[in-house]
């Protein structure tokens, strides 16, 4: 597995010093225990990786977009597989004072506001391997206008619950209807549709994209209204208790506006023609609803699926809200698109538990941008050495993958003390002793060696 050969298709984009530098850094951090900070990787590059062959890597500018398109095209696309976009926000936790974007955001494994950076990916998911590949990776900023906006916001929320006066009944004489479609979208919309709108014109030649899941939080006509300007249908999920209603199919009035909303849903009883799966599984019954469906805060209809479950035995229930604008969608793949859009979570775990997303110590711009986007990319490079790994280790994962480079690099390190190089056969049984030792998956030694 010649990293070096992986890299060579970059020659287009980076220099052949940063092609050596970039496979001395990969190479280090497949091998390498600890903590993946720039002194960590230095330790474990060998001849010709010392600390400011690695300083001066993180401080060279690199077009990360180019890089993840390339490596994507070349080793990971194909051409008679499915794919849809998903994007989602990750929080890295970070103290001191100077790290570049350095704020307070939400985490939601902490379920409360901490001291971090936060990032905005975009990942493509193959549908038929299951499979999430990031493709773009941007540090999350906020302007001065942003913070001011967000306390204004959150000031009159307060005020407005201390002194809430009786709101009268119906609606404002001389009110006019307001167009859904024409939105302000917030700064965080703005900066999610660049990244959209960048991003799929460069899958353009490649790919075409239709559809994109985006979690809870951009389940509401803004986030809806900012995707359809990409010109892609959004798959979401709508709050457990929103208030929607059927479209109204009986009779008209000759006069006047034309009525549109039904009766509105009642999660225990829908009706049964819209009943489109059920199973039960002990006491657990499972019912799946699919309807057309209006909501009075979005601009238009809303291809609505519903899962229910009741339990038989207690009468517990509970219901989970999934949606999409393409009306054509089935609800087979509304259910699978918003389920897959989980994988991007994954690329974040992978990325801090391996490869140093939550261990990097660049506080400057250009280091900082370059260690979050090399924490990402290495999720997809991993990926590619696993496709040939498994061919011989079946079962292997990151662990294992990198049991194996620690394996090489200890071999590498030993040999070179040696007088007089053993017999090619003993390197073998040596090389697959040292690579099965610390594997979770251990495959036969003479495999491993060969």
């Amino acid at each position: 597995m010649n990293i070096l050969a992986l890299l060579q298709i970059f020659k287009s984009t980076l220099s052949n010093t940063d092609i050596r530098r970039m496979h001395k850094v990969i190479q280090a951090m497949l091998s390498m225990t600890g903590r993946v900070t720039m002194l960590g990787i230095s330790r474990w590059a060998g001849a010709g990786g010392s600390y400011r062959t690695i300083q001066r890597f993180f401080n060279t500018p690199i077009v990360w977009a180019e890089i993840y398109f390339i490596f994507f095209k070349y080793y990971l696309f194909n051409f008679k597989y499915e794919y849809f976009m998903v994007g989602d926000e990750c929080v890295v936790t970070k103290s001191g004072k100077s790290t570049y974007g350095l704020d307070r955001f939400y985490a939601g494994l902490q379920s409360k506001v901490v001291k971090s950076i936060a990032i905005f990916s975009l990942s493509l998911v193959s549908v038929n391997e299951r499979r999430s590949y990031p493709l773009q990776v941007e540090q999350v900023v906020r302007t001065l206008e942003e913070k001011a906006a967000v306390k204004k916001k959150k000031a009159k929320g307060t005020k407005k619950k201390e002194n809430s006066p009786k709101k009268k009944l119906g609606r404002p004489k001389g009110s006019k209807n307001k167009d859904k479609t024409q939105v302000e979208l917030t700064p965080e919309l703005q900066r999610i549709q660049k990244s959209i709108k960048k991003q799929l014109f460069i899958l353009k030649a490649l790919v075409r994209i239709r559809h994109i899941a985006l979690d809870g939080h951009f389940g509401n006509n803004n986030a809806l209204q900012m995707v359809r300007q990409c010109g892609l249908h959004l798959v979401s999920k709508l709050r457990h208790d929103a208030a929607l209603f059927f479209i109204y199919d009986g009779p008209q009035k000759n006069s006047g506006p034309k009525k549109k909303y039904g009766s509105k849903i009642d999660y225990r009883n829908i009706p049964d023609k819209y009943l489109v799966s059920q199973k039960t599984e002990g006491n657990i019954q499972t019912r799946i609803y699919q309807a057309k469906m209006l909501h009075k805060s979005f601009a238009q209809a809303l291809n609505t699926v519903i899962i229910t479950k009741t339990n038989l035995k207690t009468g517990t229930f509970a219901h989970v809200n999934l949606f999409s604008s393409d009306l054509e969608l089935s609800y087979e793949k509304i259910i699978d698109y918003y389920s897959l859009r989980f994988q991007i979570e994954f690329n974040f775990r992978d990325a801090k538990q391996f490869w140093g997303l939550e261990d990097f110590m660049n506080v400057e711009k250009v280091p900082l941008t370059n260690a979050l986007n090399l924490s990402l990319f290495m999720v997809n490079v991993s990926q590619v050495l696993l496709q040939d790994f498994r061919r011989t280790n079946p079962d292997s994962g990151i662990l294992d993958l990198k049991a194996y480079y620690r394996a090489a690099k200890y071999f590498e390190e030993t040999i070179k003390m040696l007088p007089q190089k053993p017999d090619p056969i003993l390197f073998e049984q040596v090389f697959g002793q040292l690579s099965t030792f610390s594997c979770i998956h251990p495959a036969n030694s003479q495999d491993s060696a060969t």
